[in-house]
């Protein structure tokens, strides 16, 4: 598998195929092409100097004559862990809020209303390890903890919806701990939060040692700028959970994530794209980058010799929108900021043309998959 030496899907079709050729397999790998945003060129130089990628695209929609164009622009942040993964926990989060501080700076003056980070943000993604100190002291409280109180601060500042994918420690609930995402609004006020509904058990996806399947359900998030939701990593392999968050009526579904190549790399352009189209919504799949090296050798209990590291995580992060299309994606090996600008009136307009949420016979799912989950449920197979 590549590593941090191969850029992007997008730069190696670049650089081998004609144009002729290279816009054909665009239009089947990507929908529609999208159109590139004009974007500040202080927020480029801004870019440059922060080491980080930036790019910016637009959605369109059919105009109508009795709605408006609903247009808002989403930021995707993908970033590495800036320190060693030994560095004390208080000086680990204070870069990353730092990093993160200077990402969204250029995220807001590209006009950026709602930003989305990577899940679990504020921390190497240590639960490979299975040790509990000192990764488990990342975790904050979602309603007032540090790192919200930042992005408070953060979101009254640029007038945006941050969303802060957290490890949480739940005080109100025994310590507990939580893959939880905090959604907070432009007035600066938290919205309320969302937890990670499926949790892997493959290969050092360990995550199960630390905190269990969320119990908030499918929240969607009414904001000045439509209704988002967040579906956390994992969650994005599972249709039904997509489904709720549209059935409760998400324009914008957040996915973020930390995905390593050797695994999910081939699905990761599929996945959230399906999402889009077969929801009549936008969706927003982000991952972190890099490697990171923890102090101990671990195993997974899956045949492999002891190793340090995760693997490699391959970035990517796109939009994807229910007509099919979606953005480039993001660099593999670089820190980035993907603003890209949607019309969610786009969103009814395929609903309107392919119907999916009329012709969904949700009732008959509902009905045989309430009698699938019984004790004493006999598949319904015909046999000869």
């Amino acid at each position: 598998m590549a590593g941090p030496e191969w850029e992007s899907l997008e730069q190696c079709l670049e650089n081998n195929l004609q144009p002729a050729d290279l816009r054909e397999v665009k239009r089947i790998l990507y929908g529609k092409e999208t159109r590139k945003l004009d974007l500040p060129s202080r927020a480029f130089e801004l870019a440059s100097e922060g080491d980080f990628e930036l790019q910016g695209h637009a959605f369109e929609a059919a105009e109508e004559q009795l709605r408006r164009p609903r247009t808002v622009r989403v930021g995707l942040v993908q970033n590495r862990t800036p320190l060693p993964v030994d560095a004390p926990v208080a000086k680990q989060v204070s870069a990353l809020h730092r990093r993160i501080e200077a990402i969204v700076e250029v995220a807001a003056m590209c006009g950026v209303n709602i930003i989305c980070f990577q899940e679990a943000w504020t921390m190497p993604f240590a639960f490979c390890t299975r040790e509990k100190l000192p990764w488990t002291e990342f975790a904050e409280s979602a309603e007032d903890g540090p790192t919200t109180r930042f992005c408070q601060k953060l979101a009254k500042k640029h007038d945006l919806v941050v969303v802060s994918p957290i490890l949480e420690r739940d005080g109100e609930h025994g310590d507990v701990l939580w893959n939880t995402a905090v959604v907070i609004s432009n007035s600066g006020a938290v919205l309320g939060k969302t937890r990670k509904n499926h949790i892997p058990r493959v290969g050092d996806f360990n995550e199960s040692t630390y905190y269990m399947e969320g119990n908030l359900g499918h929240p969607v998030f009414q904001t000045q700028f439509g209704r988002i939701a967040v579906n956390i990593c994992y969650g994005r392999h599972h249709p039904l959970n997509w489904l709720m968050y549209s059935i409760n009526g998400a324009e914008i579904i957040f996915n973020p994530s930390a995905t390593i190549g050797v695994l999910s790399e081939s699905m990761w352009p599929i996945e959230a794209r399906n999402a889009a189209i077969a929801n009549h919504c936008f969706t927003c799949a982000i991952n972190r980058v890099g490697e990171e090296y923890f102090p101990n050798e671990f195993t997974s209990g899956d045949g492999k010799k002891a190793h340090q590291n995760f693997g490699y995580f391959y970035g990517s992060s796109y939009v994807a929108a229910p007509d099919g299309s979606r953005t480039p994606g993001l660099s593999r090996n670089r820190d980035g900021l993907l603003v890209a600008e949607l019309n969610l009136n786009l969103c009814r307009q395929m609903n309107d043309m392919w119907n999916f949420k009329m012709t969904g016979r949700y009732e008959m799912y509902a009905r045989e998959l309430a009698e699938a989950v019984k004790r004493n449920y006999s598949p319904d197979i015909v046999k000869e």
